[in-house]
């Protein structure tokens, strides 16, 4: 029999991987935070996901994260900030030579989970796949996307790929996973926390085309001092190409924002802030950026993240 498929966070993306893999037959647990979770999950039936089409509820194993087992593979689905928590409470579970999928935003929540988990081997991801939550236990999957995979200390691919070749899931193993990385950091610094500040759709950046340019230099300047050169390689153009493609979309942080939810500030601005602090780096405009997204953040009562 196939690993189990352990998936910690049933949001957007872990339901939507965790009702593809259950339904190309790999087995699935659920990990839920408590005993009242567990009971919300089984009164909804299971893990609803939207098509085009069609909508199918999947009844997925579900367990609490301190009911016993050992986790063989884990798919952390969490969000950046809870990362850390989230892999602390499993950790008495998990086996000596446990696999870790990381499905955050940004940079740095991958490397606490790794120095939380030494013995594991960590996987990073990179998603462009779509899905919103519409309710409890249920996700819409909003468009097709692709997924890249990698391990920055083990560039063999890991062994279970076609797993998710079966699912459906569009992925490819990546040697260079970090520049995968580092290149959605920049593109999402550049766009989201604008939408942020002006409070527009994507396409309302297009009536701020020097402030865009400016921060894309920057951070360009900001890649290859990090060692990243591939990552800054046309940022501009790819930046002006996703605001132009996805025109009518609010920003995931302008949602966040929106829906008074934390924003990953800590993992996007804010860590490329203090990388550029560390380099020597100057980017004055991300710098101002950055400070104004806290203001902006705190005026909506929601938390700032670090200076």
């Amino acid at each position: 029999m196939n690993t189990a498929w352990h998936v910690l966070g049933a949001g957007s993306l872990g339901t939507l991987w965790a009702c593809r893999l259950a339904r190309a037959g790999q087995p699935v647990q659920l990990l839920l935070r408590d005993r009242e979770h567990l009971a919300s999950y089984r009164a909804a039936g299971g893990l609803s996901l939207s098509e085009p089409g069609h909508t199918q509820t999947y009844s997925i194993d579900a367990q609490t994260l301190i009911d016993d087992g050992p986790i063989q593979r884990l798919l952390l689905a969490c969000k950046a900030y809870d990362a850390e928590a989230a892999i602390r409470s499993v950790l008495p579970r998990l086996a000596a030579n446990a696999e870790l999928v990381l499905l955050q935003n940004g940079l740095g929540s991958q490397q606490a989970v790794a120095a939380l988990a030494p013995h594991a081997r960590c996987i990073f991801a990179s998603s462009t796949e779509g899905a919103f939550r519409h309710g409890p236990w249920q996700a819409t999957f909003a468009g097709h996307g692709h997924t890249w995979l990698g391990d920055s200390l083990d560039l063999t691919p890991a062994p279970w790929l076609n797993e998710l070749q079966a699912a459906g899931i569009s992925h490819e193993w990546s040697v260079d996973i970090l520049s995968r990385l580092w290149r959605k950091l920049a593109l999402n610094c550049a766009i989201n926390p604008l939408t942020v500040l002006y409070d527009c759709r994507n396409g309302g950046l297009t009536a701020h085309p020097c402030e865009v340019a400016t921060l894309c230099a920057e951070l360009s300047d900001l890649l290859h001092c990090c060692g990243q050169p591939e990552a800054a390689y046309q940022l501009h153009e790819d930046v002006l190409k996703v605001i132009a493609a996805t025109a009518a979309n609010y920003s995931s942080m302008h949602q966040d924002v929106t829906q008074r939810r934390r924003t990953e500030i800590d993992y996007l601005l804010g860590y490329a802030c203090a990388a550029a602090t560390r380099h020597a780096c100057p980017t004055p405009h991300l710098h101002a950026l950055h400070a104004g997204l806290r203001q902006c953040l705190q005026a909506h009562g929601l938390p700032a993240g670090r200076v």
